[in-house]
This record gives C-alpha cells, sequence and structure tokens, in this order.
C-alpha cells in the first residue's frame, strides 16, 4: 500500500511564496508518475502539475492558472516530490494534495491546506 504524506501548506500573503512536499512510503519511488492536485468546496479537483518517472525525458506539466509560478521537482532517492509556489494568488487558495500513479493503480494523500489572504 501506497502512502502518500504532505505538508508545508499554511498562511500566506498574496505575492507570497510556499514549497509543498509529499513524502512517498514506497520502495519504487522512481517508476511513479506524480502529480499536485488541488481542491476547493464545491469544485472538481484540479489539476496543478505533473512529473513523470524521471528517466529521459523528463518533462513537468502545468495548466494556464500556474504556469509560471509553480515549479513541481522530484527527489527520486528520498521519496519525495515538491511543489514551489511563487507570486501566490487568493485564487491558489485550496487543499492540494499529492498523487502516484503507476500501473493504473492511483494513490492520493490526505492534502494540505494552502491559503492565500492579506
Amino acid at each position: 500500500q501506497v502512502q502518500l504524506v504532505e505538508s508545508g501548506g499554511g498562511l500566506v500573503q498574496p505575492g507570497g511564496s510556499l514549497r509543498l512536499s509529499c513524502v512517498a512510503s514506497v520502495s519504487d519511488f522512481r517508476y511513479y508518475d506524480m502529480a499536485w492536485y488541488r481542491q476547493v468546496p464545491g469544485d472538481e479537483r484540479e489539476l496543478v502539475a505533473t512529473i513523470n518517472t524521471g528517466g529521459t525525458p523528463n518533462y513537468p506539466y502545468y495548466p494556464n492558472s500556474v504556469r509560471g509560478r509553480f515549479t513541481i521537482s522530484r527527489d527520486n532517492a528520498d521519496n519525495v516530490v515538491y511543489l514551489q509556489m511563487n507570486s501566490l494568488k487568493p485564487e491558489d487558495t485550496a487543499v492540494y494534495y499529492c498523487r502516484a500513479q503507476r500501473n493504473g493503480q492511483t494513490y492520493w494523500g490526505q492534502g494540505t491546506q494552502v491559503t492565500v489572504s492579506p
């Protein structure tokens, strides 16, 4: 069973930055496609960033809403995926979830709250 634990959320002012972390309890982390999603109450979960297994090529993907502000990265040695969030806006307020995927199986973390407010 894959367990994902997110951390790094909190309250930040508009224009500020946060870095989210997600630690995966797996022995072969390098083979998992990883992603960050976010969700606000009443809305569907939204994809924020993806990063593939870290092989060649290793491409990140971002939707227009966060492109240029958010950066996803991974450390396969420590089983961690990060989401660096800069120039945060109030509309970035949401619960952020880490997702791992491999061989058709999908796993989610419990989420971490990010609130962007003056």
